[in-house]
């Protein structure tokens, strides 16, 4: 394809990442951070694809900013950032589709531990657009030999997938941290899988989109791996630590925290059952202990494990 002017938004792990396979795909990249010398309305002059990797807490601030800029007329934007609002409760893609209405909107997700990417071991991700044509763009920017990159038509669940998952991520670390064993390891990844496709296709999401690499597969890894921070904070939180002295030595953002917040206010106002997100929900806030939290799950009401028309 023709080489690109890429403006990645976020110097940290994952835009630098994301920077290095466009980079070597023989795109020309500029990577932007809040403390970078260079203004926006440089960094984002003659852009084909402006790419968002900063975290949730910047999102609305960023996008407004770029408002007051004028993109190129053919740029797209490609979202990479996992989380909700925590005041609109809104998707960092509905942000920047509600700020850019006229402008095609990309969603990056997957199981994608930006370290190993940066070490180019293999992996897989989705870009998700209903302009066709700007998913496939962003497909033929990041995709190599190391990275292979999927369409999809459903921004919103993939999406979801990858936000819906992070307070699992941060139960699944209490699991581990508490050595609970391979069962409840799998036990509590099965029923999270139910209940996230529970509130994702509540809000919206097409089904099969959370048994995909940006639903089932970026479960599995982020609940997998030291390399996540969810997974670190519930670890942490199992050995005893306060949430504030785990957050100051990851020294970065744990989406999960947040997102956890935002899906209980939402899970209350539509009155969706999230059973394992709530006790994440309650640990966060102090309310319980890990051993309660598990206490509470294990001592729910008996019930089927799928609902419907029995089978003849």
């Amino acid at each position: 394809m023709k080489k690109l002017i890429l403006a990645i938004l976020g110097a940290g792990a994952w835009g630098s990442a994301l920077a290095k396979l466009a980079s070597d795909n023989g795109h020309h990249v500029r990577l932007w951070s809040r403390r970078s010398p260079y203004s926006l309305h440089d960094v984002l002059a003659d852009v084909s694809l402006v790419v968002s990797a900063i975290p949730m807490t910047a999102v609305v601030a960023t996008s407004t900013k770029i408002q007051a800029i004028r993109l190129p007329l053919r740029a797209i934007i490609v979202t990479a950032t996992k989380g909700l609002d925590p005041h609109s409760r809104r998707t960092p893609a509905q942000i920047w589709q509600d700020n850019f209405p006229d402008r095609p909107i990309v969603v990056l997700s997957g199981p994608n531990l930006s370290k190993e990417i940066a070490q180019q071991l293999p992996a897989a991700t989705v870009v998700a657009s209903t302009d066709l044509h700007a998913a496939v763009t962003a497909q033929q920017v990041f995709a190599s030999k190391k990275f292979r990159v999927y369409t999809s038509t459903d921004p919103l669940g993939t999406e979801l997938g990858g936000t819906l998952k992070n307070p699992i991520a941060i139960a699944a670390g209490v699991c581990d941290g508490m050595q609970l064993g391979t069962n409840a390891k799998s036990a509590l990844l099965t029923r999270a899988l139910t209940e996230i496709l529970r509130i994702g296709t509540h809000l919206g999401g097409q089904r099969e989109t959370f048994f995909g690499l940006s639903g089932l597969g970026d479960l599995l890894t982020t609940c997998n791996s030291p390399l996540s921070r969810n997974y670190r904070v519930g670890y942490g939180l199992a050995q005893g630590k306060t949430l504030e002295a785990i957050l100051a030595e990851l020294q970065s953002t744990a989406e999960g925290v947040n997102t956890t917040n935002v899906l209980i206010d939402i899970a209350r106002r539509e009155q969706i059952p999230v059973p394992i997100s709530w006790q994440v929900y309650l640990l966060l806030n102090n309310q319980i202990t890990p051993q309660q939290a598990v206490e509470a799950l294990m001592e729910r009401d008996l019930k089927p494990e799928f609902y419907g028309p029995s089978l003849p």
